[in-house]
């Protein structure tokens, strides 16, 4: 017989096993900026939901349909209702995420986008990265315990085939609410052994991990944060290229993910 109280866990473990053997289903691909999610909007053929399954007033956007076996939910944060700018950050991108999980109860999340990288961990221009684990660099209480739970540290979901077949490189993703870098977040980063930074990835793993969904992270080096140039004038003068690859990678995978189970990836 189980302990007492932990009925639901084991239920939950045998759940989770389950899943992992049935064919993948829906797919929801978490997405921060527009011009990095409207080229998979056409890839996939998907629709602008007009009867949205969010809140009233949200500006998320979802566009939803069938590719191959798959049905796809690509969900955007939309815009800033007053600046016009995309909605990145960890804020948006966390309740955005929890709202799709409970609207649309995906079997896999990816989280896509892009990122900056570093020369001294590999890291060029147009590389795409699978994450292995991602954390956060800017939210730092010097407490015993409480330092642990601001890394936050938590892993990707483990694809050992889907990295063989892709030959992708593999880093791990740091990531805080600036796109600049200071003297701090740079020491929490090398702490991280990161390789890569961007707005988003760490808070999607968090809302993933506390409602048991796995969750996958690709992301494109827009800007090299070690190197000479300004970071968001190198961001901008790449965008556009590197969503490209970025775009390309994400079709791989999609395709590669169509008619497995989770176990087979």
């Amino acid at each position: 017989m189980a302990p007492h109280g932990n009925g639901s866990a084991v239920a939950e473990d045998a759940m989770l096993a389950g899943a992992e053997k049935r064919p993948i289903s829906s797919l929801l691909l978490i997405i921060a900026m527009q011009t990095e999610a409207l080229p998979l909007v056409n890839k996939f053929q998907l629709t602008k939901d007009l009867d949205s399954a969010f809140p009233k007033g949200v500006p998320w956007v979802r566009y939803h349909g069938m590719y191959k076996d798959l049905h796809i939910n690509l969900i955007w944060p939309g815009k800033d209702s007053t600046l016009g700018v995309d909605n990145v950050g960890t804020v948006s991108v966390s309740l955005v995420t929890y709202a799709s999980i409970q609207a649309l109860q995906p079997d896999l999340i990816i989280n896509a986008g892009t990122a900056g990288g570093f020369k001294a961990k590999g890291a060029g221009i147009g590389d795409v990265f699978l994450v292995s684990d991602a954390a956060f660099h800017d939210r730092r209480i010097p407490i015993p315990v409480f330092d642990l739970y601001g890394v936050g540290l938590r892993q990707a979901f483990p694809t050992p085939n889907l990295l063989k077949e892709l030959n992708s490189k593999v880093g791990k993703l740091s990531t805080g609410d600036s796109l600049d870098m200071s003297p701090q977040d740079e020491a929490a980063i090398i702490a991280n052994d990161a390789t890569i930074k961007d707005m988003e990835g760490a808070a999607v793993a968090y809302v993933a991990d506390i409602l048991k969904v796995p969750a996958i992270f690709v992301k494109a080096v827009t800007d090299i944060v070690d190197g000479e140039k300004p970071t968001a004038e190198e961001f901008l003068q790449n965008l556009q290229a590197v969503t490209a690859a970025l775009d390309q990678t994400v079709t791989q995978v999609v395709d590669f993910i169509n008619g497995k189970c989770l176990s087979d990836l």
